[in-house]
């Protein structure tokens, strides 16, 4: 079989672009194929939390996202009514967030992997994948008003999120699977102080967050229980305003400010799916998905561009056969990123938490270093698994 190139990767955005990106450094033929333009618009809480703007800074794009004026943000701060748990997001070598504009991130990531070698492709939609003795060999699909082209490779990488035409070709295993648990909407304001904190309310049945981000702007996200979905899409604006009179001070700005933008949103879907087979590999949502309470798929997929593309040099290069360098990939992946999972689908039921985790966030609140540690937790910089360990519990409830 004749192949153009060594990888074509389905999907130019945070997955297929740093996958592109890194594969090309390397020295590999990589061509990746969106539907999309760019710049554009996604649906996205687009919150990068410090484990991916360490990703950034590995790959030397950090200082192309701050020149963009996009707002770091210093302090993730958690109101649950009575109290707020506030803290400190990351790392000493990095200490801070940012919530860029998937029209300014993506196009940032495209262009890094043009500059390292990979060829781009948008506008070009994938109308088949190609399946040779149950391997996959290539791609069929055309630019818009062009002919169909086929073009072949060693390697075909989707990266094309929930709906991942490469996924829907090649039927992988569905694990772990939970339905929709949350109904999140976003939109922008002005005039909507927020001065470097990312700030999450959490009241019973809702939940709701703002952090800056572009142009001056203030993202809001919030939503409702998946229950209340069909009724509340009715009057998504009316609704998503009356969750703020949960939280009065909050509410108060909300009022100051100016909306600029209409709702977008979804409900998703939570699963795992075995991320290869021959010929094939997933990375980002086409692979896993949880909801975006956490705001984790940023930073999730970053991990799995980096992961990703080791074990494909490895294979590439020989070093390791096929499925042991991706059998690694799917189970690291799977061990990262399943206490978070667990703990992600129990916050997106918006339930009241139970009465000993409701006297964890007391014992916490004043404790700094608790307090910083928890909100680590939920920005993905240490594992619930490491924060909630018996352990850690005992240290804080002791120090309490």
């Amino acid at each position: 079989m004749n192949t153009a190139y060594d990888a074509i990767i389905v999907g130019a955005r945070c997955a297929g672009s740093p996958t592109a990106m890194l594969l090309a450094r390397k020295g590999y033929r990589v061509l990746v194929v969106d539907r999309g333009t760019f710049p554009s618009d996604t649906v996205s809480t687009h919150v990068l939390h410090p484990p991916g703007v360490a990703a950034l800074a590995r790959w030397e794009l950090i200082d192309r996202l701050t020149a963009t004026g996009c707002p770091s943000i210093h302090t993730y701060a958690f109101d649950f009514g009575p109290f707020t748990i506030s803290g400190s997001p990351g790392t000493q070598d990095a200490p801070v967030a940012y919530c860029p504009r998937r029209t300014v991130l993506d196009k940032l990531l495209v262009e890094a992997a043009a500059e390292a070698g990979a060829e781009i492709r948008e506008g070009f939609k994938v109308e088949d994948v190609l399946i040779d003795n149950q391997c996959v060999v290539g791609v069929k699909g055309r630019s818009k008003g062009g002919e169909a082209v086929t073009e072949r490779a060693r390697l075909v990488v989707g990266a094309d999120g929930r709906h991942s035409v490469v996924a829907e070709a090649v039927s992988p295993e569905q694990y772990n699977e939970r339905p929709p648990l949350l109904a999140a909407y976003y939109t922008y304001w002005t005039g909507l102080s927020i001065d470097g904190r990312f700030e999450t309310y959490i009241r019973s049945h809702r939940g709701f967050a703002a952090a800056p981000t572009h142009d001056g702007l203030t993202l809001t996200v919030g939503g409702w229980p998946y229950a209340e979905f069909e009724t509340n899409k009715k009057d998504v604006e009316g609704n998503f305003l009356k969750m703020f009179d949960l939280a009065p001070e909050f509410a108060e700005r909300v009022r100051g400010a100016t909306r600029v933008a209409p709702f977008a949103g979804a409900a998703v879907p939570n699963y795992f799916r075995k991320p290869y087979g021959p010929g094939w590999v997933l990375v980002g949502d086409a692979g896993y998905n949880k909801d975006p309470i956490t705001a984790q798929g940023i930073t999730d997929a970053f991990r799995d561009a980096e992961r990703c593309a080791t074990a494909v040099d490895q294979t590439f290069s020989g070093a390791r056969a096929f499925d042991e360098a991706m059998g690694e990939y799917h189970r690291a992946r799977d061990q990262h990123v399943l206490p978070m999972y667990e703990f992600t689908c129990q916050l997106a039921t918006l339930e009241p938490p139970p009465p000993e985790m409701q006297q964890l966030f007391r014992a916490i609140h004043g404790n700094q270093r608790a307090m910083d540690g928890f909100v680590q937790m939920n920005a993905g910089t240490i594992s619930p698994a490491e924060f909630l360990s018996p352990e850690n519990v005992g240290r804080i409830m002791t120090d309490a």
